[in-house]
């Protein structure tokens, strides 16, 4: 069981007031906050509690609720001070912290707008000149850009399309940790190209 009195009494996010909102279901709430009052940093005498399974306990004592939460080892928190009596639910708020933060992030990465860097290559690059294509392409996709990759032919080279297909195979293992193949490589005039996304 946690010591309530180690754990902070409020939570603050950016500035600015408390902005809630409470989706109920049976996995929970999912609540988007700037402050949130945990434990004994509720200030009221009764509450309306959740437990972690989203179950209605009812109108209780916030000590009961307290109590309830501690038994469990989890946090109380006051997921809509402005109801009357304010809604309180059970959970591992240190989890839900963590959830919320990775939510975010994700988010964050999928809104960037993301720019589609272009590397040309010739099927004749040399393996030094191809480690520096790769170490571009890395950084690209490091930034959350695209990267299009693209091997020019001339004249008679048209005749052995597998060099640029070989290349190109080379330079997705270069960096399959971070990217990934969102064009496979295909054939547009005299050139052949593939895109790479970020993982």
């Amino acid at each position: 069981m946690r010591n309530p009195s180690l754990l902070l009494p409020l939570i603050k996010g950016r500035k600015g007031g408390v902005n809630l909102c409470n989706h109920f279901n049976s996995g929970g709430a999912n609540i988007s906050t700037t402050h949130l009052r945990i434990n004994r940093a509720i200030r009221v005498k009764e509450v309306r509690a959740i437990d972690s399974d989203g179950n209605q306990l009812g109108v209780i004592t916030v000590q009961e609720a307290l109590k309830k939460a501690e038994e469990h080892g989890l946090d109380l928190v006051e997921i809509s001070p402005t109801a009357k009596p304010p809604v309180c639910k059970i959970m591992d708020f240190g989890k839900y912290k963590y959830e919320q933060s990775k939510k975010l992030h994700q988010a964050r990465q999928h809104q960037k707008a993301k720019a589609l860097k272009e590397v040309k290559l010739r099927p004749y690059t040399d393996d030094h000149d191809l480690q520096f294509k790769i170490n571009h392409i890395r950084r690209f996709l490091e930034d959350g850009n695209k990267a299009k990759v693209t091997v020019a032919f001339r004249g008679r080279e048209m005749s052995h399309l597998e060099l640029g297909r070989n290349m190109l195979d080379k330079i997705v293992k270069g960096i399959e940790d971070i990217g990934k193949v969102e064009l496979p490589p295909k054939l547009e005039g005299r050139n052949m190209v593939t895109v790479i996304v970020p993982k």
